[in-house]
């Protein structure tokens, strides 16, 4: 189906990403419709997002695991689905078991749904690029086509690797449907809000000793254009979607105006198990492996050139106030001091261990 859908359904939208692109894709003189759902209602300034996108948006309060999302589906005769439905931390009541059945069997269920779906042509789906996993036998770039080295240990990447297999099955089943997998790198700008954007506030940032990964961010505007483009035209396939070029964790906390405090990754990884430490153990894992992905697919398929990993995260420092950022000889100085003092912790540990021996 290359031409525009006149009825689209977008999961999610009680978050930032499927109330925004509900919205968006309501201002499309070319669609019709936009079914939104979600489990829970859309609140604060969501709410009003989807309030001035007017009637053409369509609320629907239901859990993906539930047959009403078939009926709303061939009621509303959806042409095109956007599954953002997708928690990536445990935030939510009910924890990690929580997040899985909404991630994980809620798309289950959504696919069932698709199945389904007589009149359905295309589906979108938001991965991540924690698809890839993380280890210490990670090539430099990682392509669509590359094979995580490791099982992930984090919850979030078992989910979409679970999620991408049942979007393979499905394309079996349907191969009428022009299926889009969108693998995104974590998100920055001056209006996101999550796990990453909070670490990089955090006064002292916590990293792992020795470590010093490459990073790679993505603008959400850029993500909201790849999304706008996957629904209105046809680009079937798995795409990494990502800024080009890195930035390695210790130049991103010194942009933020931060100061960095390296932890010995065991106590790190203790602290995130209990999520105590600003990240969850996904993010801690590419804190100490880093991860690269390759976006040519991207830029061919689509014509689009995400703004630059340096661009987007710049605009996420220039939105926090001026007052907030440490001035960086103050952060060079203090790091160096905490430098030293695991240093010369380290150098009594080893004394004494020799003179135990």
């Amino acid at each position: 189906m290359s031409a525009s859908p006149s009825v689209v359904l977008v999961t999610g939208v009680s978050r930032y990403l499927g109330a925004h692109l509900a919205a968006r894709l309501a201002a499309d003189p070319r669609i019709r419709r936009v079914i939104a759902i979600d489990a829970s209602a859309p609140a604060g300034a969501l709410a009003d997002v989807l309030a001035a996108a007017g009637e053409k948006v369509d609320l629907h309060q239901l859990d993906l695991r539930t047959p009403g999302v078939l009926r709303v589906m061939v009621d509303a005769r959806v042409e095109a689905v956007a599954h953002l439905a997708v928690a990536t931390a445990t935030d939510q009541h009910g924890g990690r078991a929580a997040m899985k059945e909404l991630n994980v069997i809620g798309t289950m269920q959504l696919l069932a749904a698709c199945q389904q779906a007589p009149r359905l042509a295309k589906l979108i789906v938001r991965s991540s690029t924690a698809a890839y996993g993380a280890s210490f036998r990670d090539p430099a770039i990682f392509t669509e086509d590359t094979e995580p080295r490791e099982v992930p240990r984090g919850g979030f990447a078992k989910d979409v690797l679970d999620i991408e297999g049942y979007v393979r099955g499905f394309r079996r089943r349907r191969p009428d449907v022009a299926a889009t997998v969108l693998r995104f790198a974590p998100f920055i700008g001056s209006a996101v809000d999550t796990r990453l954007t909070r670490y990089f506030a955090q006064p002292v940032v916590p990293t792992v000793l020795g470590r010093d990964p490459r990073l790679q961010f993505l603008h959400v505007d850029d993500a909201f254009e790849v999304l706008e483009r996957s629904v209105t035209e046809a680009h079937p396939g798995t795409f990494n979607v990502a800024g080009a070029g890195t930035l390695t964790l210790s130049q991103a906390v010194r942009r933020a105006g931060r100061m960095t405090m390296p932890i010995l990754e065991p106590g790190l990884n203790a602290l995130a198990g209990l999520g105590r430490a600003g990240v969850t153990l996904d993010q801690l894992d590419l804190f100490v492996h880093g991860r690269v992905v390759d976006t040519t697919k991207l830029i061919r398929e689509f014509g689009i050139t995400p703004r630059s990993t340096i661009e987007a995260f710049e605009e996420f420092v220039r939105s926090r106030r001026d007052g907030e950022l440490l001035p960086a000889d103050t952060i060079r100085s203090v790091e160096q001091a905490l430098l030293e003092g695991f240093r010369r912790t380290r150098a009594a540990r080893q004394a004494l261990e020799s003179g135990d021996d």
